[in-house]
């Protein structure tokens, strides 16, 4: 037989739950995010697999891996990989439900939705842009404006993705902000090298991705 005490006690506890699944289904239906952390080696992510499991990883801390989540990142070279098509068909979800795109066409259109406030990490917060301290706004992409990888021949992947050392990387805006009233400026996906690429540079570092606007934070896709 239940005691006065145990209903007040069932009563407490029953909105801690209602919150919990509100959570799980916030986190299940999220299909999109930007890292919250990068790897911490720069645009030395392990490859596309590393980049691939950091997302889920990223993912499943926060409820979201019954999906199979993809980085959007290009690779260069003669085995060359198009970001585009690394993601899924879409429709795409922030943590808070709002759709940024609703599928690849308008991702890669000027249509879409993806800007500072939509652009949230898996935890649901902002990331800081170019008016903010320090500014992190630069995602790794590699990437040209519709997606897919640049001609071989200059390394905008830092070697693929697998060093920390010397080269460059493209980035995009994610508040769709910069120093300039143009297109490349303001692209989400495709604005500007990490560091121009000389010999002894090390434009993939932790230092040199922060030192032009970012922190090696890359957006997340939910293939499925």
């Amino acid at each position: 037989m239940r005691t006065k005490w145990s209903v007040v006690a069932a009563l407490a506890v029953a909105p801690l739950a209602l919150g919990a699944c509100s959570m799980f289904k916030k986190s299940s239906e999220m299909t999109f995010f930007v890292t919250s952390a990068g790897s911490g080696k720069g645009a030395d992510l392990g490859g596309l697999a590393g980049a691939d499991q950091h997302c889920q990883a990223l993912a499943k801390a926060v409820g979201g891996d019954d999906h199979m989540w993809h980085a959007y990142l290009s690779a260069s070279g003669a085995s060359a990989v198009d970001a585009r098509d690394r993601i899924g068909k879409g429709p795409w979800k922030n943590a808070k439900g709002v759709v940024v795109a609703v599928n690849v066409d308008d991702l890669h259109s000027d249509h879409n939705n993806l800007n500072k406030q939509t652009a949230l990490t898996e935890k649901g917060a902002m990331v800081n842009g170019r008016t903010d301290k320090p500014n992190m706004h630069d995602m790794l992409t590699g990437s040209q404006p519709d997606g897919r990888a640049f001609p071989a021949g200059t390394d905008t992947t830092c070697s693929n993705w697998t060093t920390s050392g010397v080269g460059a990387a493209v980035v995009g805006h994610h508040d769709r902000q910069g120093l300039r009233d143009d297109a490349p400026s303001k692209s989400w996906n495709s604005s500007h090298p990490s560091r121009a690429s000389k010999a002894g540079d090390p434009g993939c570092s932790q230092a040199a991705l922060q030192g032009t606007g970012g922190n090696g934070l890359f957006y997340c896709f939910a293939v499925n």
